[in-house]
């Protein structure tokens, strides 16, 4: 044995540390009391941030983005080279709409959750977004749960002119109207059809550069115009003659 484990093995048998008094124990807890909780209320919250609406109850509409709301893009985080996120007044509808511009669609864009690590866990298969045509490059993903537990990414472009499906990446072409669009996908419909499973829930939404967006919905079916709250149409101004 070197000197220096001896050194130390004399030490620990020597030390023989007094046993501790009750009210010693009992000061020792009061002080660790509130780290404990503070412990207990930061793993609560970060279990809520990883899964954002999984055990909420889901049915009807579920809106993660809205331009008239006082922070709309309090659960969002977003990213800007050569390019911006504000917030005009649209002309068309004389309203305040959140608009992404960029040079590079790819480098400007939102996404939610804000957290990469967290999850939507949204189980409501349609996806509704109030889009306006810029007529610029332009491009969304939606990443999806399926029932074999893999994530698949859907992106739509309206720079390109064929789908093509891999593994873990479906990218569709994409055709907008000039003005307004209301783009309702079929995330259950577009599961099934691409890879032959079935559609679990939402884990992300991105949305890229050029565009301007009104709301971003999620429902349990298709719904018409006429069955829309208020606050989920789009409404434009009359035109005076």
């Amino acid at each position: 044995m070197s000197l220096h484990s001896q050194t130390i093995a004399v030490f620990l048998n020597a030390y023989k540390p007094e046993p501790l008094a009750d009210t010693t124990l009992l000061q020792i807890a009061e002080l660790m009391f509130p780290y404990f909780c503070s412990f207990i209320l930061q793993f609560n919250w970060s279990y809520k941030l990883q899964n954002m609406f999984k055990n909420t109850f889901q049915s009807g509409f579920l809106s993660i983005l809205y331009s008239l709301g006082t922070k709309p893009l309090q659960i969002w985080d977003k990213e800007v080279v050569d390019g911006h996120i504000k917030r005009p007044q649209d002309e068309d509808i004389q309203s305040n709409v959140l608009e992404i511009i960029g040079t590079n669609v790819q480098s400007t864009y939102i996404t939610c959750p804000a957290d990469p690590s967290a999850t939507l866990g949204i189980k409501l298969p349609f996806l509704a977004i109030i889009v306006k045509n810029l007529k610029k490059y332009f491009t969304f993903e939606i990443q999806v749960l399926d029932d074999k537990n893999v994530r698949r990414r859907f992106r739509a472009s309206n720079f390109q002119s064929v789908t093509r499906v891999k593994p873990y990446i479906c990218t569709m072409p994409l055709k907008l109207d000039e003005g307004w669009n209301n783009i309702q996908l079929n995330l259950a419909d577009l599961t099934k059809r691409a890879y032959g499973t079935n559609y679990v829930e939402t884990l992300r939404v991105q949305v890229h550069a050029n565009c301007r967006l009104r709301r971003i919905y999620f429902s349990d079916r298709l719904y018409s115009e006429e069955e829309l709250p208020p606050e989920f149409k789009l409404y434009l101004p009359i035109q005076k003659s």
